[in-house]
């Protein structure tokens, strides 16, 4: 009797073949990837979905004059002509890139030189790293309102400090001078120990041959950091740059838990800004239009990093 050959499936229906000469485990691997390709497709659909649809929404409305209790109007570029006559717009893109570049800045300094102790670190090694992370992994609020009782003019820690080594007292976070190097200086205590463990990753991670060689010829200390580690260490410091980018260019927990943009509009980045004329004033549109410019903003500093990241890379 002949056996029966069971029917071979559509030619639609058949999974590509692997290249030819491909051992047969390589085979059966390329044909199970093959057919679970689209089980991502409704993943990236709806990734897609959550960041179109509400960017193209925002630009509607930034084109737009919408008020709660009033009729929609069609203004065009009026909010964006609006924007550049607006003294409070260019005070919000001032600090915020104050903010942005001084933080950013310190945190990348600090961060290389903790990473860098970290790496030498042996003893209680699991400890100390599960200590460092502990600041980043507290909520906003938490941290806003420690901000608050650690610089309190009348009752905080940091004027004790000051007052017990001699030096006189400080607002903090109700001078119109200094507030957003104080919250400068909240973002950088939460996030420096972020930045720490991005470049002790990068540390752990270069090849041990290249400072032996080096070692055989004669570099040491400053010389071997200066010439062998932060060159290698270039696509990892780039990477946190990029990371810390977009959280400091959209900071606005922190800031609006301890100052609400103030005192005055001296802590009112571009953010705070957006919020307080969309939600205080119902400025739906201009906020919108606020909103939109400071995405470009974001979108082009990561595009930067992007590139900056291809030339330092190894």
């Amino acid at each position: 009797m002949m056996e029966a050959v069971p029917p071979q499936a559509p030619a639609a229906a058949r999974l590509p073949d692997a290249p030819r000469g491909a051992p047969a485990p390589t085979r059966e691997l390329a044909q199970r990837v093959a057919s679970l390709h689209w089980m991502i497709w409704p993943a990236v659909a709806f990734v897609a979905l959550m960041v179109i649809f509400p960017f193209g929404y925002a630009a509607w409305l930034s084109l737009t004059d919408t008020k709660i209790g009033q009729p929609q109007v069609f203004v065009g570029a009026g909010n964006y002509k609006a924007l550049a006559a607006d003294p409070q717009f260019w005070n919000g893109l001032k600090l915020t890139f104050i903010l942005y570049l001084g933080a950013l800045v310190i945190q990348l300094v600090l961060g290389v030189a903790l990473g860098l102790v970290l790496n030498r670190i042996e003893w209680a090694k699991g400890f100390i790293r599960t200590v460092m992370v502990s600041p980043f992994m507290l909520p906003p609020v938490v941290v806003g309102m420690m901000a608050i009782v650690v610089l309190d003019p009348g009752m905080g820690v940091a004027n004790y400090l000051l007052k017990a080594v001699g030096l006189p007292p400080s607002l903090f976070l109700a001078s119109p001078d200094y507030v957003i190097f104080a919250v400068m200086l909240v973002d950088t205590w939460q996030w420096t120990p972020f930045v720490a463990l991005i470049v002790l990753g990068g540390l752990q991670s270069l090849p041990a041959r290249v400072y032996e060689a080096a070692a055989i010829d004669g570099a040491r200390g400053w010389r071997t950091f200066w010439h062998i580690t932060l060159p290698m260490l270039g696509p990892t410091i780039v990477t946190a740059a990029v990371l810390r980018s977009v959280d400091l260019l959209r900071f606005f927990d922190v800031i609006y838990i301890t100052t609400q943009g103030g005192p005055g509009y001296a802590s009112s980045t571009l953010n705070v800004y957006a919020y307080r004329k969309g939600f205080e004033f119902t400025d739906f549109g201009y906020a919108a239009a606020l909103m939109i410019t400071l995405s470009t903003i974001v979108l082009g500093a990561v595009m930067v990093f992007a590139q900056l990241r291809r030339k330092v890379a190894w």
